[in-house]
């Protein structure tokens, strides 16, 4: 009996143009994450006003999931990967403006529309990459477009340690606080300048994919009801357990997704400037600990691929969310590199989770996985929700004669448990 294809030979162009846009929203992510510690010390604020960022970003994933899939449920994937790309040029290109006011709160607002627009992205590509090829392969088929997420990733952290962090004023945070009101002014413009010129570029390069985009023929896979039933889809698939749990799930994961990368920088931080190091070479080699993660991850991604071929998705989830388990048990105690080197390690972890909990949940919807879609999109939330939470635990500076920030890990040790038990429920009870 021959293994259903993983792909049609017809869908490879389309196929490598949707997964392009899995580059191009893992750039926008991780070229962000930094920007907590960066803007914190450019307007001289707490790591929880800096960790706002956080929330603005993740906020827009949450509040345009469902307008969304209603509107790519009225027209179709390609048309919502076009309004996507629009609305993510258009929220980097506001950046521009944004530093003009030299305030910090039109950033928040330039970073919603941006991800208003990967919401957008992320609601179309992921349903539509499951929809290009046999059911029994969507899982793989999805790990292997995701795959290419986290080298946009590493790209985006390339970027922002070298073309931002590297070349931000090397004032301490401590040292910019005795600067005179004109002094603070003249270093926070030069910063902000800094700044904006990596969004300012990827803005540009994101209109001439979506120009690419729409002159390619692309497919209608799964575009034939254009019906917009949204309360009785709703009941219908809030009624499976498998969704519904899995949702749950993906809250969790990108929660402890984003807090791993996004403090890292200050969980290592800590550790070199204890050292003797300086505030600004502890960050920058914090960043570089935070792309050998991004590193293992991508790495990582490609062999869970692999591994898939083998072993049911429900297992291996479960497995690795031991495994992140105990390495962040491991971030949490070590006060020293160890420390630093089990955080780096939970990437490997954590690379299977999302498209697994995504193709699991979205089992056998069919037409209804754009809401589907949309409903998993809105637990990225979890990464809007959990690093605020984390951030407030990190500016006690101690807790129960520990550092604070190794205690704040305690938040990712709860969402590997929660992401566990999906795993564990996906083998045994929905047979995934």
């Amino acid at each position: 009996m021959n293994k259903p294809k993983l792909l049609p030979r017809r869908l490879i162009l389309p196929f490598v143009l949707v997964t392009t846009l899995f580059f191009a929203w893992g750039f926008a992510n991780d070229i962000t994450n930094p920007m907590v510690k960066a803007f914190s010390k450019i307007f001289r604020m707490s790591v929880a006003d800096g960790a706002l960022v956080q929330l603005a970003f993740y906020g827009g994933y949450f509040a345009m999931a469902f307008p969304a899939a209603l509107f790519i449920r009225k027209y179709s994937y390609k048309t919502g990967i076009l309004f996507g790309l629009t609305l993510y040029a258009g929220g980097a290109l506001l950046f521009i403006p944004a530093s003009m006011t030299g305030m910090y709160y039109p950033f928040l607002i330039a970073y919603f529309i941006l991800t208003c627009g990967l919401s957008f992205l992320e609601t179309s590509s992921n349903p539509y990459i499951l929809s290009m090829g046999p059911e029994e392969t969507a899982t793989r088929r999805l790990n292997l477009a995701q795959a290419f997420n986290p080298i946009g990733s590493l790209l985006g952290m390339f970027t922002a340690m070298y073309f931002i962090q590297a070349r931000l004023n090397p004032m301490s945070t401590d040292e910019r606080a005795l600067l005179s009101d004109a002094e603070f002014e003249a270093v926070k413009a030069a910063d902000l300048g800094v700044l904006i010129a990596p969004y300012v570029t990827i803005g540009i390069v994101i209109l001439f994919l979506s120009l690419i985009i729409y002159f390619i023929p692309m497919p209608r896979n799964a575009d034939s009801d254009h019906t917009l039933n949204l309360g009785k889809v709703l009941k219908r698939i809030v009624a499976i357990p498998r969704y519904r749990e899995g949702v749950i799930a993906q809250f969790f994961y990108v929660g402890v997704q984003i807090m791993c990368w996004t403090f890292i920088i200050q969980y290592g931080t800590r550790i070199f400037v204890e050292q003797g190091m300086g505030e600004q070479e502890a960050e920058v080699l914090s960043q570089r600990y935070n792309m050998a993660a991004m590193g293992i991850f991508c790495v990582s991604r490609f062999i869970c691929t692999f591994l898939l071929k083998f072993f049911r998705p429900g297992k291996l989830l479960m497995a690795l969310a031991i495994l992140g388990v105990i390495l962040t048990v491991g971030v949490i105690t070590l006060h020293d590199i160890r420390g630093l080197y089990c955080l780096v390690a939970v990437s490997a972890c954590m690379s299977l989770m999302f498209p697994t909990i995504y193709g699991i949940a979205l089992q056998g919807l069919g037409d209804d996985a754009k809401f589907g879609a949309a409903g998993l999109i809105m637990a990225i939330l979890g990464g809007s929700v959990m690093p605020p939470l984390q951030a407030l635990i990190i500016d006690r500076g101690t807790v129960m004669d520990m550092p604070a920030v190794n205690v704040s890990f305690v938040l990712p040790l709860i969402c590997f448990v929660v992401i566990a038990v999906y795993g564990y429920r996906s083998f045994k009870f929905f047979g995934k």
